[in-house]
């Protein structure tokens, strides 16, 4: 491919305008636009691969209705009670607090499905908690914070999952399943660190909740923690698609929030509903530039190329899958992780394919690989937010998040060799992969 040749301007222009401040959506758009000009295409090609995209795909709808949902559940006292609840099970331990911040995750997983929502609701409370009167040092504190909101994508419901199916056709219902164990084994290795991290640094231990209490906690609790109940159960019956799904979860977030709980106020309704629309429009631009510029790829033959070039080196599936490992690891170090799923995952979905990786077992690796991105300098987005929530120098918080990250590059590991693990649960349910 010549330096001059369209395809080359075209990521030049892209890379070119992300670097000046142009949103990648945008930017990504412009480059095709500049490719389909300078290779003598219909421009209008641009506009129709948009709107195409955006219109048949039901299933984007998913992805704001998920992030309303998320907010509902941070601007009411939802989060609160969970908080109790979980303090309840582990805060008696010795560093209690933070077994409680995974323990959070894991149940808050089940309700938003982006880190990020879970990074600045229950955790910008957890880092208030972890580090007041000094128990624990506010690096600390938000690095286990960014740490475990890595979890939120991993278990059902998942917005990175939910584009991984739109550019994969792999089934939404059994990649969410395939989450499941994954994102446990991330909260164990979690775990481990703590439990190590609390002995050598002497953290507290928590005045135990009395046995007799535990009933009234999680009776208080009960309606936050049947949500995933009901989102999940509705799509596991075939009651709802995912898409419906995520539409019930947030209805039931408001209804809990206003009618149960009493603790949303109008303007807090209209704050919520206000970011919900910026965040989607965020990344709804991303998916509207990612789908014209997979246009421009495909039209370069770039997805089929590779194919051909990986096969002729005669990898097992075993050695992609460690070549993938280590450039998404990479690349999670330089772009987001949205910007990856839309246009690097579909390039290397055909060799996958090829080589009869299972889509699903896939899918549940490539979430891992971005959601780690997520807390890997020098882009990691949730260092960026725990920064400011937490007011630390980011070189101290990359110093706290790394055994971290490092036990979970080891649980990516079980997850990348033994895909038993993954699709151990979607086989129980059904699953024919």
């Amino acid at each position: 491919m010549s330096l001059a040749s369209p395809f080359s301007l075209s990521l030049v222009a892209i890379t070119g305008l992300a670097f000046l401040g142009l949103p990648i959506g945008h930017a990504m758009i412009a480059g095709s636009i500049l490719y389909l000009m300078l290779s003598g295409l219909d421009m209008g090609t641009a506009a129709e691969q948009l709107l195409n995209g955006m219109y048949f795909n039901y299933i984007i709808l998913a992805v704001p209705l998920f992030i309303l949902a998320a907010e509902l559940m941070n601007i009411g006292s939802m989060t609160d009670r969970l908080m109790a609840f979980c303090n309840a099970v582990v805060g008696r331990f010795r560093g209690g607090l933070a077994h409680v911040n995974i323990l959070q995750s894991i149940i808050f997983a089940g309700m938003s499905g982006s880190a990020i929502a879970d990074a600045a609701g229950t955790g910008k409370m957890m880092q208030q908690l972890m580090t007041r009167d000094q128990r624990y040092p506010p690096s600390y504190a938000a690095a286990l914070t960014a740490a475990t909101a890595v979890i939120g994508p991993i278990i059902p419901p998942s917005i990175p999952m939910i584009i991984y199916a739109l550019v994969s056709d792999a089934s939404i219902g059994y990649l969410f399943l395939a989450g499941v164990v994954p994102g446990l084994l991330m909260a164990l290795s979690q775990m481990i660190i703590v439990v190590f991290d609390a002995h050598r640094r002497g953290f507290p231990v928590e005045p135990p909740t009395p046995l007799r209490a535990l009933p009234g906690i999680t009776w208080r609790a009960l309606p936050t923690l049947m949500m995933p109940v009901v989102l999940l159960g509705g799509i596991y019956s075939g009651v709802t698609t995912p898409t419906e799904a995520a539409a019930i979860a947030a209805a039931y977030a408001l209804l809990v929030s206003t009618v149960l709980y009493r603790s949303v106020s109008l303007g807090d309704f209209y704050r919520s509903v206000l970011s919900s629309a910026r965040t989607s429009a965020s990344i709804g631009m991303l998916i509207a530039g990612a789908m014209v510029f997979n246009y421009v790829v495909t039209v370069e033959n770039i997805p089929q190329a590779l194919s051909a070039f990986l096969t002729a080196r005669d990898l097992s599936p075993t050695g992609f899958l460690i070549i993938v490992n280590i450039a998404l690891l990479l690349l999670g170090c330089l772009l987001e992780g949205t910007t990856i799923l839309l246009v690097v995952v579909p390039v290397l979905i055909p060799t996958a394919q090829a080589l009869g990786i299972d889509m699903v077992h896939f899918g549940v690796m490539v979430v891992v690989n971005i959601m780690l991105g997520l807390i890997t300098p020098p882009y990691g987005l949730l260092l960026f937010v725990m920064t400011r929530i937490a007011g630390v120098p980011l070189r101290r918080l990359v110093r706290d998040v790394f055994p971290f990250l490092w036990a979970m590059v080891g649980a990516l590991g079980l997850i990348t060799f033994f895909p038993d693990l993954v699709l151990w649960l979607p086989r129980l349910l059904g699953y024919g992969g």
